[in-house]
């Protein structure tokens, strides 16, 4: 079983502490042969509106060159972004994205709810009820859709994450059914541009997204498809990625990709 972690944070993320040597170090430890940091990029600076400075494409690679020397021959280190909340303004993503290195990798994900709802992050998004929940995901789902016409990534991040903090943090009890056609418009979409989807582990809890909508997009004719713990400190990184293979496996896939370069490597499940 070939074990990469797809989605992970440093200490260059603003949500993170840990450098990529020792995210690098900790996924070596537990068996893993792949690594790929994807440290977060967006347009504008978190919780705010106001627009992200030049990104500091140079305290990246210095991390990056730290870990490559921490890890030796250990494991496999691949460098990316997640690229995040690009329908924001896609202009200023564009010219932030303008001088950045050769990467191996992009995820492009949606963290937000659109102009509407103020460009709220939806960890911040406390909907009354089960109503209003739903059309915070409907609005959502739009963004994404955005996102996937727009399809300068490798790979659309955490499809479901709405769920995480809708159900996690607020206590409801939701799933994307009756979003079907929605979703199925953005697997379409992504398929055609030439994009994948990432199975997100949620740190062992529920995956982002679940079963239903991956053998919807392997139904679709779907195949590229990464793995990712979305893990922001060393203990999360690699979280439950035996067993989200396996869900790989029951859902319909033969095999999952890392990247290198931009361009897909098969790993046979």
């Amino acid at each position: 079983m070939y074990l990469a972690d797809f989605h992970t944070h440093s200490r260059i993320s603003p949500d993170a502490s840990c450098s990529m040597a020792e995210m690098a170090l900790a996924a070596a430890d537990k068996g893993l042969q792949e690594i790929c940091f994807t440290d977060h990029l967006e347009p504008v600076n978190w919780y705010t509106q106001v627009p992200r400075d030049p990104f500091d494409w140079q305290a990246l690679l210095a991390e990056y060159r730290e870990a490559l020397e921490a890890a030796g021959d250990r494991i496999r280190i691949r460098l990316g972004v997640e690229l995040g909340d690009a329908p924001r303004d896609t202009a200023h993503i564009e010219r932030l994205m303008s001088d950045a290195p050769e990467l191996d990798f992009i995820i492009g994900s949606e963290h937000m709810l659109p102009a509407d709802y103020g460009w709220i992050d939806l960890s911040q998004f406390e909907p009354a009820g089960e109503a209003e929940a739903r059309a915070g995901i409907a609005a959502y789902l739009a963004l994404v859709a955005q996102m996937a016409r727009w399809g300068r990534f490798c790979v659309l991040g955490h499809l479901t994450l709405p769920l995480r903090y809708l159900n996690e943090k607020r206590g409801f009890r939701l799933t994307f059914d009756g979003f079907e056609a929605e979703v199925e418009d953005i697997f379409r979409t992504l398929i055609q541009n030439g994009c994948g989807i990432e199975v997100n582990t949620n740190r062992g809890r529920e995956p982002l997204p679940g079963a239903k909508w991956l053998k919807l997009y392997r139904q679709l004719g779907g195949e590229v498809v990464t793995l990712g713990s979305d893990a922001h400190t060393a203990r999360d990184v690699g979280c439950a990625m035996r067993e989200r293979q396996a869900l790989l496996q029951e859902c319909g896939f033969t095999r999952y990709c890392t990247f290198e370069k931009m361009r897909p490597v098969w790993h046979a499940l």
